[in-house]
């Protein structure tokens, strides 16, 4: 079997505040009136690729769909996981998954000037701070200029891993030597066992290391000012798909936007976030407040266009800028 097939058949299987009642209540009411509004849809299956499970908000559909939040907006999703962003949009180029979740902005710029149908329908992730470089507790690296010259991880190619790690070796005027590494349960394997110098992760992937001091933090994306203006992974689709049935998308981003609201405001959706990162309810905390605030998840929030663009032109995923015309046609939020 493939690795490209290995990684489509991969499928998948949280309380910092107090909340009042009146806002669960109203919470409850909200999703009440979503569960109405959509109840003459039949179940339409939709197929939703995600890259890396277990990064960063790559949970979102899995705990809106364990929830039963997708399916009050009518789908039947079947989510599966690929090992990153390069993955994840061959498998929305190829329309084998209709959706495909944390692919690399510039990654879906390049695609879609070469014409691949791809489009960008929302934001998943912007900043940086949820990309972290790490080394073994005992490793001699203490600053990102300890690695000049060494061997430093990202996922695949024009994931947010891999633009995030040109981008800070653009700004700290450095040489690493960038290696494709996979999964981050791969990355901290060769990491851990010296094949490698520093390793990728995002949280709260590794946050338990951290926390426990067998892995070091160096570096994050965020320390690239430009990096961190950016919406630097979204949500794409394939175009055709889109097109068809734009209706469709819209109720997968409202169900999405209903799962970050059920996460971040009741005590049952941060403890299904705990539970899925396989983290207690403190570092669950940690993770959310420290690497997910939930502005940085907002999905009709992108941000940062023309810096996207200008680091896509360096870092050669594009021969020329894209003009207004193709950035408009590129992002379409349905719904809006």
């Amino acid at each position: 079997m493939s690795r490209k097939s290995r990684a489509v058949e991969r499928i998948g299987r949280a309380q910092p505040h107090h909340w009042g009642r009146r806002r669960l209540a109203a919470w409850a009411m909200a999703a009440g009136l979503a569960a109405a509004g959509h109840a003459a849809h039949a179940q339409e299956k939709l197929t939703v690729a995600v890259g890396g499970r277990g990064i960063g908000e790559s949970c979102l559909t899995e705990i809106g769909k364990d929830a039963g939040i997708f399916a009050r907006h009518g789908l039947d999703l079947n989510i599966v996981y690929t090992d990153g962003s390069g993955e994840t949009q061959q498998a929305v180029v190829s329309n084998s998954a209709q959706i495909g979740v944390t692919s690399g902005m510039l990654g879906a710029m390049s695609l879609y000037a070469k014409g691949a149908p791809v489009r960008v329908i929302g934001a998943s992730y912007s900043g940086g701070s949820q990309i972290y470089w790490f080394v073994p507790a005992g490793s001699a690296v203490k600053t990102p200029r300890d690695l000049d010259g060494k061997t430093v991880g990202y996922s695949t190619y024009s994931s947010a891993s891999h633009v995030g790690l040109l981008a800070l070796q653009k700004h700290y005027n450095l040489n690493f030597k960038l290696t494709q590494t996979g999964s981050a349960a791969a990355t901290l394997t060769a990491t851990m066992s010296q094949q490698l110098d520093a390793g990728w992760a995002g949280a709260p992937f590794a946050i338990d290391q951290l926390e426990a001091g067998k892995i070091r933090l160096v570096m994050k994306a965020s320390d690239s000012p430009d990096v961190d203006k950016q919406t630097v992974r979204v949500i794409i689709a394939n175009a055709d798909a889109l097109k068809a049935k734009r209706d469709l998308f819209a109720r997968y981003l409202a169900g999405y936007r209903e799962t970050l609201d059920w996460i971040f405001s009741t005590p049952e959706g941060f403890r299904a976030y705990a539970a899925f990162s396989s983290l207690s309810e403190p570092l669950a905390r940690r993770a959310l407040s420290e690497f997910l605030p939930r502005r940085a998840l907002e999905p009709d929030r992108i941000t940062g266009i023309d810096e996207a663009m200008a680091d896509a032109v360096t870092f050669k995923f594009l021969s020329a800028p894209l003009t207004r015309e193709q950035i408009a046609d590129l992002i379409q939020l349905p719904g809006k």
